[in-house]
């Protein structure tokens, strides 16, 4: 077709076709009460069903929505029973005449299955209200007070049935280090068991020893052997208590602090990043955590910093303090000659480094690990020596 055709001929312009509404937007309230209903009956699904029936009941019943409400949602999803909420609390009766006779006979009927819901809502709600009440009564046991039931439950029960069994003459014994593993008990329940055990120690050496007139009277019916038997249990039983507190102390979790990442540790560093007398410029400081050697400089006081660190973690920063400093290695020094010294510190190795600073007259000290806005960090190294 050639460029005239073209200009004589008239193009369609293309429209986008609307998409459909569905669910409650796609409701056809303009084609009366039927249409909403049997729109509701095969398109609103049952959480809009219920929603619009509560809407409704909010609305007529005021005083006992609380208790219609309470019932079951499935009483609130009859489609036909929604359509109406839906037609009413949207105001359509007012509108649309022609269907006001038969949304009127669908609205009576709605409230007449709605009123004998308030009696049966109300026993609900009541009891849900019993037990709300009851769970705001329940007493909480705290950790301390439920450690203590447990250690009475267990334990301590299990020690007066061995008093039991020596009080009816058995040579019983009882390994208590197994017994606490048995019932999940740590060294918090040494304190609970271990003054009965004492108090069983003294008064059968005090027996057996004779050093108390009362505890021989109240033993006499004892034989020797059988009360040295109860003094070694009790013994045993005691250098098993500190070995379950050795034990527990061994496997305690140690926590480890972590270091701040690198950003936050350097988010405060105040230092100098360039000196057009010294023609020297910093590095960034996100690159001394983690290393092992820094060189720096400060401009007002001239003196020349080197830090050193033997931690496995390397430097670390806080403020504007650099952490983890080996102040037996670390040092600094007054420069006389700046210009003289600072290529060395920039281009040569440590070892060259140091033989140069052997040659400097000025006394060395052990920096602080603090820099300010007059350092200005010269030079990184990862290795120590």
């Amino acid at each position: 077709m050639g460029l005239q055709a073209l200009k004589g001929k008239k193009l369609k312009k293309k429209t986008s076709r609307a998409r459909a509404r569905t669910g409650l937007a796609g409701v056809p309230i303009e084609k009366g009460f039927n249409a909403v209903k049997d729109y509701f009956h095969l398109h609103v699904d049952k959480k809009d069903c219920i929603s619009q029936m509560k809407t409704w009941v909010k609305k007529n019943f005021p005083a006992a929505s609380k208790y219609i409400l309470t019932n079951p949602e499935y009483k609130f999803t009859m489609t036909h029973h929604a359509a109406t909420a839906f037609w009413y609390n949207n105001d359509l009766n007012k509108s649309n005449d022609a269907d006001n006779n038969t949304a009127k006979g669908f609205l009576n009927h709605l409230f007449d299955k709605m009123i004998p819901l308030i009696d049966e809502g109300k026993i609900l709600y009541e009891e849900k209200q019993r037990e709300r009440k009851a769970q705001s009564n329940v007493i909480t046991i705290s950790p301390q007070e439920k450690l203590t039931r447990k250690i009475n439950n267990t334990i301590m029960q299990e020690l007066l049935e061995l008093e039991d069994k020596w009080i009816d003459g058995e040579d019983a014994t009882i390994n208590i280090y197994d017994r606490f593993k048995y019932h999940g008990l740590t060294n918090t329940a040494i304190s609970h068991v271990k003054p009965m055990i004492e108090g069983w120690l003294l008064d059968y050496e005090d027996a057996f020893h004779k050093r108390c007139d009362q505890a021989v009277e109240g033993y006499s019916h004892l034989k020797r052997s059988a009360l040295n038997h109860r003094i070694k249990v009790c013994q045993a039983m005691l250098e098993d208590l500190e070995r379950i507190r050795s034990a527990t102390k061994a496997s305690r979790n140690i926590k480890i602090k972590r270091p701040k990442s690198i950003d936050k540790q350097v988010s405060k560093v105040q230092y100098k990043k360039e000196d057009n007398d010294f023609k020297i410029v910093s590095i960034n400081p996100i690159q001394i955590p983690t290393k092992t050697r820094l060189y720096a400089f400060n401009t007002k006081s001239k003196m020349i910093i080197e830090y050193v660190t033997e931690s496995p973690n390397g430097f670390e920063i806080s403020g504007s303090t650099i952490k983890n400093i080996s102040k037996g290695l670390s040092r600094t020094v007054c420069l006389r000659k700046p210009l003289d010294f600072l290529p060395i510190v920039l281009q040569k190795t440590p070892k060259q480094i140091n033989d140069a600073w052997q040659t400097l007259k000025t006394k060395t000290k052990v920096p602080n690990g603090r820099i300010n806005k007059d350092t200005i960090l010269l030079r990184i190294l990862d290795k120590w020596k």
